[in-house]
């Protein structure tokens, strides 16, 4: 079921266009966007870019409900419609969306509207923290709401100005000498006109520093690295320089998950990936990724991805499920 938040967004947007109520000229921005994504995405699928960061999707069909993992990322959705999963909140994205990560999280993902005809058209911008902080900091521009302690994922509307942003950005591909210099001033602008919107607070709050939520995404981003190691609370408060039970609050806010939960999704994907891709079996995946208990592994591994790992990754090869390494970045 969806969540009032997500649906509410998608009836109001849907009873917008109904009754005329959009702006002209978000409308042609959505039709331009989903033009130029679909000239620079010819592939089914996920297509890498000469810009760095940006990548393009066409899926042309609805899929079955996969995992992956968001990063730090803006998608912008220009056709079809995505029901995306964090915790116990379901996201719906449509051409009218975008949806603002700030966080690395795992997701359910299902693709629900795309065809040949009418595919699925949209762009993942990888965001560049450094830069995200630079802008938040600067004393030329406006101070940036901060809202810390909401969750890392979040959807809102499209805008012109980040419409028209990430337009001129796709269209550089057909100037390439030009993606070295503009490609950078647009990626700030993007970043700029993502923070105005009323879901950038949360950008604002992973970025500062020392607030709680930049704090938490420390610990978030050690467990990334060292999700094979022992997991210690104590240890991880320490990375955080919060008290435990402060770091699992946010960490809960930020993730739908506690820290134990994230660990576990992260093994798991890490030894989904190791099989599909290294060909490992399943005792070596389970203790290359930090389990002690390769019965407990293959426990959680089914009760996660719905089937024992080697038919799962069986599956995978044969072109059942979608790929892990696509579902990993996937929008």
């Amino acid at each position: 079921m969806l969540t009032t938040l997500s649906l509410a967004l998608s009836s109001r947007q849907a009873g917008k266009e109904r009754f005329g109520l959009v702006d002209p000229p978000v409308i042609e921005l959505r039709r331009e966007l989903a033009s130029h994504i679909a000239a620079h995405a010819r592939a089914v699928g996920e297509n890498q870019t000469a810009i760095p960061g940006l990548v393009l999707f066409r899926r042309t069909t609805p899929t079955a409900c996969y995992r992956g993992t968001y990063e730090p990322s803006l998608n912008v959705f220009a056709q079809g419609r995505k029901r995306i999963k964090l915790g116990g909140t379901t996201y719906l994205c449509d051409g009218s969306s975008f949806l603002l990560s700030s966080i690395d999280v795992p997701v359910e993902s299902q693709i629900i509207e795309a065809s040949a005809d009418v595919p699925l058209l949209s762009l993942l911008l990888r965001l560049d923290m450094p830069t995200v902080r630079e802008i938040i900091t600067s004393e030329e521009l406006p101070e940036f709401e901060r809202l810390a302690g909401a969750p890392g994922l979040t959807i809102g509307e499209t805008t012109v100005g980040l419409l028209d942003a990430c337009c001129r950005l796709i269209k550089l591909l057909d100037n390439p000498a030009d993606i070295p210099f503009l490609g950078r001033l647009i990626h700030r602008e993007i970043v700029y006109r993502l923070l105005r919107t009323p879901q950038g607070g949360r950008l604002v709050a992973i970025a500062t520093t020392g607030d709680l939520s930049n704090r938490t995404a420390k610990a978030i981003a050690w467990l990334k690295t060292n999700y094979a190691k022992p997991l210690h609370m104590q240890d991880l408060a320490v990375v955080a320089r919060l008290g435990v039970s402060t770091l699992h609050h946010h960490f809960r806010a930020l993730t739908a998950m506690s820290p134990l939960q994230y660990q576990k999704q992260l093994r798991l994907h890490a030894a989904r990936q190791q099989m599909l891709v290294d060909g490992l079996d399943a005792t070596s995946a389970a203790y290359e990724v930090g389990y002690e208990s390769v019965s407990q592994f293959n426990r959680e591994y089914s009760r996660m991805f719905g089937q024992p790992p080697m038919r799962d990754i069986k599956a995978l090869r044969g072109g059942q499920e979608v790929s892990a390494s696509v579902a990993e970045r996937a929008p």
